[in-house]
């Protein structure tokens, strides 16, 4: 099968034909260029969604990556990140592979073309200008043949009248005989261009036209073959990337399996356990007797001795619940204002810092040491001597933070001496997790639940004498009202039957005195004369932005 003898008439319709193969090469080509596009936008999407999710540093949402499902989720944006990767990879490489390469095929293409159909378009002009001179020494003929006859006629009809004179007859004869040879010489050469346009047009139809035609189909031939190695590679490099995005996806699932809930579990054990044991039986208190009743060790009454009961409802008020503090906004070094759970962790965590501390300046010491022998068995290097206060310096700094570091042992010693028998693989495991925040008790004193089931403080006889809050103090003895700052809204009905509490009514408006300090509670009063704390989950609190104390709440 041939184009040269199979569309030897079709050059219109192949020039036609080998346009739109370019077309259809070009499209191809603008469709690998969009795809590459989409998979640059796919992959930068993908990044700035895993950079999205990151946990901020030095934040508490780092703190959280401890836990292990938000260790697999970390693991998770890895992961995408390596797999937007991959989506970048399948961009270069079609770009490089294949747009690139074809479009400076298309180049050549194109060029090949205009030069085949060029040599067609001459061959053709040829073929025509050959036909063009047949038909020019075909009409010469016919002319001359045809004034042949008429010259010869007209001699016979002058040679038959005997009127004519013999000078005339024989005038009109010689003409008839030049015509004739005329005629004669254009038959000859009509021969001659006919043979040779018969000559040129076989070559044409036989073998110009065939060998153009052949060079075309070749190479439309050669682009058939190239788009469809190109679409080879086009698969090719997608399959690639595919045993690496396997690899992230295993990773994935990898980190999905190292979500142990149990450790997750534990871990929250560790991170809010205070270290208070669960409140005794309230013992019963005989009111039939006439004698003073006995306040027992465990009442929600004041512990202190001496001072009477107060209660709401005057300006003069008892202490209200020993868990709910004013943040001073200071915490202590011994940081006695946690739970004891809690400050243990703290204290631990600050030996740890000490003792890394004093290894930095440990090796610093050495170093500047070494550094003074290499001075004294070689005095050309430096002077000894210019070493010397540095080295006093850092065996202070190491001294000052031996001492400090000594300081908080011992209160760690002291926290871990009263807190129940744990191993020392448990112990050390706590330290890991400091850094949470608690607005809570102040010292290690036990009680019973309060009314939204959290707990309340009263120093029990054994802990009242070894741990006592230091910032703890009378602060609603004898003190003047203090001003709303608010007001709020009884969302439900609320009975206040321990101390410090007050009952409210769903629907019921009182004014704010003290907003909540993380514990749970907020401070309200009703009528200038009754005050205390509901919990802050019951009401609906509604500051005044201009009110001394208040916060402002986005």
């Amino acid at each position: 099968m041939s184009w040269g003898t199979e569309l030897w008439d079709q050059f219109d319709n192949l020039e036609k034909h080998t346009q739109w193969g370019i077309d259809i090469l070009e499209k191809y080509i603008k469709f690998v260029k969009e795809r590459t596009e989409i998979e640059l936008s796919y992959a930068k999407q993908l990044r700035n969604l895993s950079k999205k999710y990151q946990p901020k540093k030095n934040s508490k949402e780092e703190e959280e990556y401890k836990y292990t499902a938000c260790k697999a989720f970390l693991s998770t944006l890895n992961e995408m990140n390596d797999y937007a990767g991959q989506h970048e990879v399948i961009s270069e490489n079609m770009t490089s592979q294949i747009t690139v390469d074809l479009m400076r095929y298309v180049q050549e293409l194109k060029q090949e073309r205009k030069s085949n159909f060029h040599d067609g378009r001459k061959a053709q002009q040829h073929i025509e200008t050959c036909w063009k001179q047949l038909e020019s020494s075909k009409r010469r003929f016919e002319r001359d043949c045809k004034e042949a006859d008429r010259a010869q006629q007209y001699f016979e009809k002058m040679d038959a009248d005997i009127n004519v004179t013999k000078a005339d007859v024989e005038k009109a004869r010689q003409q008839a005989q030049i015509r004739q040879q005329m005629a004669e010489d254009s038959k000859a050469d009509y021969s001659l261009i006919l043979q040779r346009f018969n000559q040129e047009q076989w070559e044409y139809y036989h073998t110009h036209i065939p060998n153009i035609f052949q060079k075309i189909q070749e190479m439309e031939e050669r682009r058939i073959v190239r788009i469809g190695e190109s679409m080879k590679t086009y698969a090719e490099v997608d399959r690639q990337v595919i045993p690496i995005i396997g690899k992230c996806l295993d990773g994935i699932v990898k980190a999905a399996e190292s979500i142990d809930q149990k450790n997750d579990s534990q871990l929250v054990v560790e991170a809010y356990k205070s270290g208070f044991e669960p409140p005794g039986d309230i013992e019963f208190e005989d009111y039939t007797q006439p004698m003073k009743r006995t306040v027992s060790d465990n009442s929600l009454s004041s512990a202190k001795e001496g001072k009477p009961e107060l209660r709401f409802g005057g300006k003069s008020r008892g202490k209200l619940w020993p868990f709910i503090k004013k943040n001073k906004g200071v915490t202590p070094e011994d940081f006695s204002n946690f739970p004891p759970e809690q400050r243990r962790k703290k204290l631990q965590q600050k030996v740890d810092d000490l003792n890394k501390e004093i290894q930095k300046e440990t090796d610093q010491r050495d170093a500047i040491t070494k550094m003074k022998d290499v001075y004294l068995k070689n005095p050309q290097m430096g002077d000894p001597a210019s070493l010397d206060q540095k080295l006093t310096e850092v065996t202070q700094n190491i001294e000052k933070l031996r001492l400090e570091a000594q300081k908080f042992e011992a209160w760690l010693a002291e926290v871990e001496g009263r807190l129940p028998a744990r191993s020392e693989q448990a112990r050390r495991q706590s330290g890991l997790y400091d850094g949470q925040t608690h607005q809570t008790v102040t010292n290690c004193a036990q009680d019973r639940e309060s009314p939204d089931g959290s707990y309340t403080e009263e120093q029990s006889q054994e802990s009242e004498h070894k741990v006592l809050a230091p910032d703890f103090d009378d602060e609603f003895d004898d003190e003047e009202p203090l001003p709303a700052i608010g007001t709020c809204k009884a969302l439900y009905t609320f009975e206040g039957q321990n101390e410090g509490t007050i009952s409210v009514v769903e629907g019921e408006t009182l004014s704010v005195i003290e907003e909540d300090k993380g514990d749970g509670w907020t401070r309200i009063r009703r009528n200038e004369d009754e005050e205390g704390y509901v919990p802050t989950s019951y009401v609906e609190v509604y500051l005044d932005k201009n009110a001394k104390g208040a916060k402002t709440y986005i």
